[in-house]
C-alpha cells in the first residue's frame, strides 16, 4: 500500500479502503471452510461519469452454478495462474474484456467461502487506471457487463433484504436491471459501509428469493452466500 494515493493515480480514499478490507472481519455464513476448492474475484473500483463504480458481470442462464447471478468477474484459480491476483485478472479479461495492463492491484481480502458451489473465493480489490469498453466474452458464461456507481449501490432506493429458503436473510441491491444478492451483495454492503457511503436505509424491507433465481443458481436452501 505504500505510495498509494493521488501522486500514484489511485484515489486516497480507495487505499484506506483497501487498507481496511484487507483485516475486515468475515461474515459467519462466509467463513472458510476446510477442502474448498480455490477461487478468486476481482473487486474492479473505477472513475466513472457520477463518482466511483463497480464492475459486475451477470452469470449466464444456462451455467450449472450461479447461473443468471450478478457477481464480480471471477473464477477457479488455475495452477497456471500462480495464485489469485493472477487469477482474478485473467478471469476479468476473459469474461468481460478487462485489460489487466489498465489494472491497478491494491491488495487482497480474506478468503470467503460459498457453501453453494464448495469455493473458498480469495476477493482482489483493485483500481481501474486506464478504464476501456467492456463487454461479455463468451456469451454462455456472461450474459452481461455493468459499471455500476457506488451512489446507485448506496441509495436507499436500490436496498433491500433478501429471504432464503431457511429463513436465512442478507442484503440485496436493485441496480442496473439486476437483482445483486448472496456472496456479492454481502461484499458490496461491507466495502459500502468501510468506504463510508453507507446511507441509512430500511433493512425491514424484505423479500422472499424467486424461486426460479434460487433454482438457476443452483437450488438448496442454506445460507445467502
Amino acid at each position: 500500500m505504500t505510495g498509494d494515493g493521488p501522486e500514484s493515480g489511485v484515489p486516497g480514499w480507495l487505499a484506506a479502503l483497501a487498507q481496511a478490507a484487507a483485516g475486515m472481519p468475515v461474515p459467519a455464513a462466509l467463513q472458510p471452510r476446510p477442502g474448498g476448492r480455490p477461487a478468486a474475484v476481482l473487486i474492479l473500483f473505477g472513475p466513472g461519469a457520477d463518482g466511483p463504480d463497480l464492475l459486475l458481470v451477470q452469470r449466464g442462464p444456462r451455467l450449472r452454478r450461479h447461473a443468471g447471478q450478478p457477481a464480480f468477474p471471477g473464477g477457479v484459480i488455475d495452477d497456471s495462474d500462480g495464485g489469485p491476483v493472477q487469477a482474478a485478472l485473467r478471469e476479468a479479461a476473459e469474461e468481460a474484456g478487462v485489460d489487466p495492463s489498465g489494472v491497478r492491484v491494491l491488495g487482497v481480502l480474506p478468503d470467503m467461502f460459498i457453501w453453494r458451489s464448495g469455493f473458498t473465493v480469495t476477493p482482489v480489490l483493485a483500481w481501474w487506471q486506464r478504464p476501456a469498453p467492456v463487454a461479455p466474452g463468451d456469451p454462455v458464461e456472461v450474459a452481461a457487463v455493468a459499471r455500476v456507481a457506488v451512489a446507485d449501490l448506496a441509495d436507499p432506493a436500490h436496498r433491500l433484504s433478501i429471504r432464503m429458503p431457511s429463513g436465512a436473510a442478507g442484503p440485496a441491491f436493485r441496480v442496473a436491471g439486476m437483482l445483486v444478492w448472496g456472496f456479492t451483495a454481502m461484499l458490496v454492503d461491507r466495502l459500502l459501509a468501510l468506504g463510508g457511503w453507507e446511507v441509512p436505509w430500511d433493512a425491514s424491507r424484505a423479500e422472499d428469493l424467486p424461486a426460479d433465481v434460487l433454482m438457476a443458481a443452483g437450488g438448496g436452501i442454506g445460507p445467502v452466500a
